[in-house]
């Protein structure tokens, strides 16, 4: 290549993205008239997802009827750890294995979840709630609206005070954030000031909470807005 053939394409070039862009939803939204409210629950590895799974079947089990979906790549941990910590009955919990990238399955072939969610249903019948839980993945998962009606994302403290603003469509357009692990803070020099505003300024009027599960093992706040997104959708079938 000659010289003069590199005029005008240097490396100075940026390539910039809209931090809510997201993945077209190649999936129509159902009709939620007779079937249960379903919410997933996403977030990096390591965010705390099954964690926050446990401690909403434990908090809302006697309140709603309830049952769960777990994603797992090549294994059915997430729902082993549900069932061995006896959060629900065994046949309550699902477990998914995806052999692909986790947020695949959640966004772009839903198929095997939609399987597990509608086993849960044919099993139980009477189903409030579904919470599918995505295998951990990275600030880009977010599940198709022909899959759930409502989601979380879920990133921890450990990961740095930058992650809210980074963006990314799990963080920007979840139906909520939480940012967990707030215990740990101190401890691995997280600013939570700074991820909070940064969370409130990335998402705009989309809620954010922050908790953590050592001193709110309930998850209280987390619970309440399950249970408000069950009772709107309900509303609006």
């Amino acid at each position: 290549m000659r010289p003069e053939d590199h005029v005008g394409h240097g490396h100075g070039h940026l390539v910039t993205f809209d931090p809510t862009e997201t993945e077209p939803d190649h999936h129509d939204t159902p009709p939620t008239h007779g079937r249960a409210v379903r919410i997933g629950i996403g977030g990096p590895v390591g965010s705390g997802k099954t964690a926050l799974v446990a401690a909403l079947a434990r908090s809302l089990a006697d309140r709603v009827r309830l049952a769960v979906v777990t994603n797992d790549i090549y294994t059915t941990e997430d729902a082993d750890f549900l069932r061995r910590n006896a959060v629900l009955p065994p046949d309550r919990v699902e477990a998914v294995q995806t052999g692909c990238c986790p947020h695949t399955a959640i966004r772009d072939d839903i198929t095997a979840n939609l399987d597990a969610v509608e086993t849960l249903e044919e099993r139980f019948g009477d189903l409030d709630l579904v919470l599918v839980e995505s295998g951990g993945d990275n600030l880009t998962a977010v599940f198709s609206r022909g899959l759930v009606d409502r989601q979380i994302f879920v990133v921890d403290v450990a990961g740095g005070d930058k992650v809210p603003r980074k963006g990314g469509p799990g963080v920007t357009t979840a139906d909520l954030l939480v940012i967990n692990k707030i215990d740990l803070a101190p401890l691995v020099g997280a600013d939570l000031g700074i991820m909070t505003s940064d969370a409130h300024r990335m998402r705009g009027e989309l809620p954010v909470i922050a908790q953590s599960l050592v001193d709110d093992p309930g998850a209280t706040d987390v619970g309440e807005w399950v249970l408000a997104q069950v009772g709107a959708v309900r509303a609006a079938a």
